[in-house]
């Protein structure tokens, strides 16, 4: 069982940076290339479901939190502005933030495309982020109801749901980022190995 633990630890805590777990700093800062993006994304959905906007003041990262408010500051002339993450990417090694149309063109980068910035959290600009722990999905019910039991009687409070398709998912909802870890550990001590964590929903 040792053994398995560590591997599990070792998969959740991936999955938590790759998701982009908020970083604990009023000060958060990152440095490095900015692009923008419009034309034909106009309209499109975004990762979080929003509609794009090229004349909107929003941005895509890789992984911070949905929500996130940043400073976007172009080094090379100083100018700045405020975008918030609603969108994923980019996928570009070298570059760290694609901004909208209206947000390049503030910062005076329209022409040359690219520009070497610098991002600055607002403060209070990261929310704190919740997530979603699935222990598992059963077809038979009452092997469901067994599960979902045995978790209570470890004093822990699972939610289970009959889906339209006859499958009961157990899972966890709302679970604050300091309680994924140790969740997830116990989860391990009782032999529920398979877990899949999620980001859900971000709150200020």
């Amino acid at each position: 069982m040792g053994s398995i633990s560590r591997r599990s630890a070792a998969f959740v805590l991936l999955i938590l940076s790759s998701i982009g777990v908020p970083i604990k700093s009023a000060a958060w800062e990152q440095q490095g290339v900015a692009s923008w993006y419009g034309g034909i994304f106009q309209g499109r959905l975004t990762a979080n479901g929003e509609i794009y906007d090229t004349y909107g003041y929003t941005c895509a990262h890789r992984t911070l939190p949905f929500g996130t408010v940043l400073e976007v500051t172009n080094l090379a002339n100083d100018r700045s502005v405020r975008v918030r993450v609603n969108d994923r990417g980019p996928f570009v090694d070298d570059r760290i933030i694609d901004l909208t149309y209206a947000a390049a063109r503030d910062l005076d980068m329209i022409r040359d495309g690219t520009a070497e910035v610098r991002l600055v959290a607002v403060d209070g600009g990261i929310p704190e982020v919740r997530f979603t722990v699935r222990v598992g999905a059963w077809s038979d019910l009452e092997n469901a109801v067994i599960h979902r039991r045995r978790l209570e009687d470890a004093d822990l409070e699972p939610t289970a749901v009959l889906g339209s398709d006859g499958i009961t998912r157990i899972f966890f909802e709302d679970v604050e980022e300091a309680e994924v870890y140790g969740l997830t550990q116990t989860l391990n001590t009782l032999g529920y190995t398979e877990l899949h964590v999620n980001q859900t929903t971000s709150r200020h």
